[in-house]
């Protein structure tokens, strides 16, 4: 089945346009990769130091998966900047905090529970490895889904639906869409993050530390560029129904270039009836093009 998808440029927040003759040949060459692929799928690319910007399906919810997890990260982050955790406070992990069909390094390190570990390292867990467990005891920590969902709303990152744990996703197929986000909303939480006006300095470079440890999804935005290339970034993926549909192969990030310049990329694949291997390199193709554009930049 064909899909279409509408192409918008937009100025965001302090988002600059540009109408060169290049952004054009980024725009199209990002076409030319979506327009076979039997899936919805948006994107956003947003330039720090140009501020070129595009978007893809920009405004449309798309599930966000295990992406809400550097969202979660803000949120505690943000409370340890203000005092109310510490880094080094220990947190006490029962057995029954460990669901055991479920993603979780934690888990299969601390089978048994009955554990106290630093915050520091149940975010670590959580950010780097995507650890479901770890997830939600940090949800737990927070007093639930729904005291990160206020946070978001409180600082005006708008667009973003935060109602359910991964515990709760894992029950029911449709229970992920109610943890959603838009392309645009995820470069405005990007920028405003790298522009250090969520976290203090320590608390961003240590998130940015995490995030550049990502060990999943490696073929995703670091899939076809050079070795070496610094992406800081969060994926999220659903499991495939019995349909055949995955929901959700999502990365989102920030990505270093060679000569000192920057640029946040949020590419989200759902309802796709391709393979996994597909639904991957669509976002590392994507990559790739941004990075060949901001190269020349």
């Amino acid at each position: 089945m064909k899909r279409t998808f509408f192409i918008t440029c937009v100025l965001f927040n302090c988002f600059a346009l540009t109408t060169s003759g290049q952004t054009d040949s980024l725009r199209q060459k990002i076409k030319q990769i979506l327009s076979p692929a039997k899936a919805d799928i948006g994107v956003a690319i947003y330039g720090f130091e140009n501020e070129d910007s595009l978007s893809f399906n920009g405004n449309t919810h798309f599930p966000m998966q295990s992406v809400f997890k550097f969202h979660i990260a803000l949120a505690v982050l943000n409370k340890t900047d203000k005092e109310e955790l510490s880094l080094d406070q220990k947190i006490f992990i029962k057995k029954s905090d460990l669901v055991t069909r479920t993603w979780s390094p934690l888990q299969k390190k601390y089978p048994d529970g009955n554990v106290s570990l630093p915050l520091r390292e149940i975010i670590s867990y959580m950010v780097s490895q995507s650890d479901n467990n770890a997830c939600d005891i940090l949800l737990r920590l927070l007093g639930g889904t729904l005291e990160v969902d206020k946070y978001f709303h409180d600082i005006a990152i708008n667009d973003v639906s935060i109602q359910a744990s991964e515990e709760e996703m894992h029950k029911e197929w449709n229970i992920q869409f109610k943890n959603w986000t838009t392309p645009l909303s995820g470069i405005h939480l990007l920028r405003r993050f790298y522009d250090r006006e969520i976290l203090s300095e320590k608390t961003f470079n240590f998130l940015w530390g995490l995030m550049s440890e990502t060990s999943t999804g490696k073929s995703r935005i670091k899939g076809e560029l050079p070795a070496g290339a610094l992406v800081a970034d969060k994926t999220g993926t659903s499991d495939t129904n019995e349909s055949g549909v995955t929901a959700a192969v999502n990365d989102i990030g920030i990505v270093t270039m060679p000569n000192g310049k920057h640029f946040a990329i949020c590419v989200f694949v759902s309802n796709s009836r391709e393979d996994n291997n597909t639904n991957e390199k669509i976002i590392a193709d994507i990559a790739r093009a941004a990075w060949d554009y901001f190269t020349l930049k």
